[in-house]
């Protein structure tokens, strides 16, 4: 799974820093969180398109975070695009999309709508496993994790001795039953324990709940909001109910991702590897986001 941070600031797009939005690509679907001004031009720079984005999510729908879609969707019609395209977010969803298109109302492809009405959901789609869940924000906000399940290895010594025939093993492969010589065969069959995947999570606008941990526990990569890294911003962040660098370390250590990378940078704050060590003395493996700042994640062997 390819995973690009397109653009890593909060409220306002500055001339060093895009507004926040993630890019994950699989087998040649694209997934994009968030679409705020600016989009484009961050993925232009990162060498990314936008015919193959097949999935858009969305945290919730203050500017910062949506603004930037109807120039997208135009874009991905002049490319021709015409597969169904699925927006994900919360209540309202159809209604602010459609608003948005007052400016861009003729599209070659349909879009279909998986409004959030849950605290939890789960949304299979193109090979990846989206799980939504509802943080606390002042309005309803959802993060999300998208994992790429992995099966178990095929065992030919088990399939052989069932006597399946060669030509049968790549359906119960693909987790489908089969039938031969009168008796119904499944997948458990012949696979062996599930096998370690790929996660990414990623929430923004919110203040530090249980759910985001839970929600990022053995994460490949956790993608969090930092919107403060000084001190002196802790009521602030109380206030507006965003998070400092310490919570979102507090999260990451209870979560133990492999790493987690800082996102959604207030605009007064200019440099945020000045204050990255507030995060890292409780979470070491904390890096800063960056514009650009891409990771491919491999499956291990195991």
């Amino acid at each position: 799974m390819d995973v690009c941070l397109l653009g890593t600031g909060g409220m306002m797009p500055l001339p060093y820093r895009w507004l926040t939005s993630l890019m994950l690509r699989y087998e040649g679907s694209q997934l994009l969180i968030d679409c705020g001004e600016g989009t484009q031009i961050a993925a232009k720079k990162s060498g990314l398109s936008f015919k193959p984005i097949d999935v858009i999510c969305f945290t919730h729908y203050h500017a910062d975070h949506i603004s930037g879609l109807p120039g997208l969707l135009l874009t991905m019609g002049n490319a021709e695009r015409t597969e169904p395209l699925l927006c994900v977010g919360p209540r309202g969803l159809e209604r602010v999309v459609n608003a948005l298109r007052t400016i861009a109302p003729e599209l070659p492809f349909p879009i279909e709508y998986r409004e959030l009405t849950e605290p939890e959901e789960d949304i299979c789609v193109h090979g990846m496993h989206i799980h939504a869940f509802r943080v606390h924000h002042n309005v309803t906000c959802y993060g999300y994790s998208v994992e790429i399940h992995r099966a178990g290895k095929f065992q030919v010594e088990r399939a052989r001795e069932l006597g399946l025939p060669v030509q049968l093993w790549n359906p119960l492969q693909k987790g489908q039953d089969v039938e031969y010589e009168g008796k119904l065969y499944t997948s458990d069959m012949v696979m062996g324990a599930p096998r370690r995947g790929l996660k990414v999570t990623y929430c923004t606008d919110t203040r530090p709940v249980p759910v985001i941990a839970r929600a990022a526990e053995g994460a490949d990569l956790f993608i969090c909001e930092g919107m403060y890294g000084e001190p002196d911003k802790q009521a602030k962040a109380v206030e507006h109910k965003h998070m400092t660098f310490r919570e979102a370390g507090e999260l990451a250590r209870r979560a133990n991702p492999r790493q987690m990378w800082l996102t959604h940078y207030s605009p007064s704050m200019n440099h945020p590897e000045e204050y990255i060590e507030e995060a890292r003395r409780i979470f070491p493996r904390t890096k800063p986001g960056k514009d650009g700042k891409k990771v491919t994640l491999r499956f291990t062997e195991e």
